[in-house]
């Protein structure tokens, strides 16, 4: 089945910006208690927070008869990719690549959600998709060498950029699955008891994960946590934000203009994080910024055009 997407209209657009400026304060937090939490450990606790803060919305998609069970093999992989995968394997790409490296490798989501739909989903790419896609990477490229672009060949990768590609690619397919319409009507017509599907069984693999990396298995020695008010905080916006109201608004935007169209705004990912950052460290943004900014909504405009007939 094909996925008719809606016209890109101011309000979705804003539906479908809004999560990129809350992901880039999550990048921004996540950089800042790096030496508090271990990373995998910090996407469990986030969802487990958001658990709770949705449990009093939708707690009625838990009883016994609910027809969530029903369908618990859609939502096993909606929470593996979207619950389990995509912060656990970000959070853990930071610890052994740079900034830099992680998010010119993450610029790659709009090729990623092309690919996955033509592969998989029946999705027809038009050369403006393509042109679009190029559009908004090459905006991602000013971002990342700060307008200079000899910066990019001190690029190397390393296996953090592997975990990059990895959460690139269970986001790109959590993304087309999200556009499907296998789910019940009670989780559908509710967004509360729809994330709250996905949270079921989506902390089991991520606390599974979080086992893991307090077992050693991820490599990172010592793993502790540094409990202080700075980190209570932190933990209190990646759970409501990034978590709660970004799926939310990510969640709407993608069955109303499709996951084409919805994929070029995770590229204002890097510039939102570069516009947060600056204002976090007293850093005013350069003429570049402008330029990437104008060159990624070009992209996404020019990938959403539909000429008149």
């Amino acid at each position: 089945m094909s996925v008719v997407p809606h016209a890109l209209t101011p309000r979705n657009a804003a539906l479908l910006l809004i999560p990129p400026l809350l992901w880039a304060g999550n990048a921004v937090i996540g950089r800042m208690i790096a030496d508090l939490i271990p990373p995998i450990t910090l996407n469990f606790i986030r969802w487990v927070l958001a658990f709770v803060l949705l449990l009093p919305l939708a707690h009625t998609i838990l009883r016994r008869n609910s027809p969530l069970w029903a369908h618990w093999k859609h939502y096993t992989v909606l929470g593996l990719l979207g619950v389990g995968c995509y912060n656990s394997f970000l959070y853990l790409a930071l610890q052994t690549s740079t900034p830099i490296n992680v998010t010119l490798v993450g610029s790659s989501m709009p090729v990623f959600m092309l690919l996955v739909g033509a592969l998989f989903f029946q999705q027809h790419v038009r050369k403006r998709q393509i042109a679009g896609a190029l559009l908004s990477i090459v905006g991602v490229l000013v971002v990342l060498c700060r307008g200079d672009w000899h910066a990019l060949a001190n690029v190397h990768l390393v296996i953090g950029d592997v975990f990059v590609l990895l959460a690139t690619a269970a986001w790109s397919w959590y993304s087309w699955l999200l556009a499907r319409t296998h789910e019940p009507v009670e989780a559908r017509s509710n967004w509360a008891n729809f994330l709250m599907s996905q949270l079921v069984f989506g902390l089991f693999w991520s606390a599974a994960f979080s086992t893991a990396e307090w077992s050693g298995l991820t490599g990172i020695a010592d793993p502790h946590i540094s409990w202080s008010w700075p980190l209570i905080a932190a933990l209190v916006y990646v759970s409501v934000g990034p978590a709660v109201l970004a799926y939310r608004f990510w969640g709407l935007g993608v069955q109303r203009v499709g996951p084409n169209i919805a994929g070029f705004f995770v590229n204002l990912i890097p510039v939102f994080t570069a516009t947060l950052s600056a204002l976090v460290l007293g850093e005013m943004p350069q003429l570049y910024h402008a330029a990437a900014f104008a060159l990624i909504i070009g992209g996404i405009v020019v990938s959403s055009y539909k000429p008149r007939t």
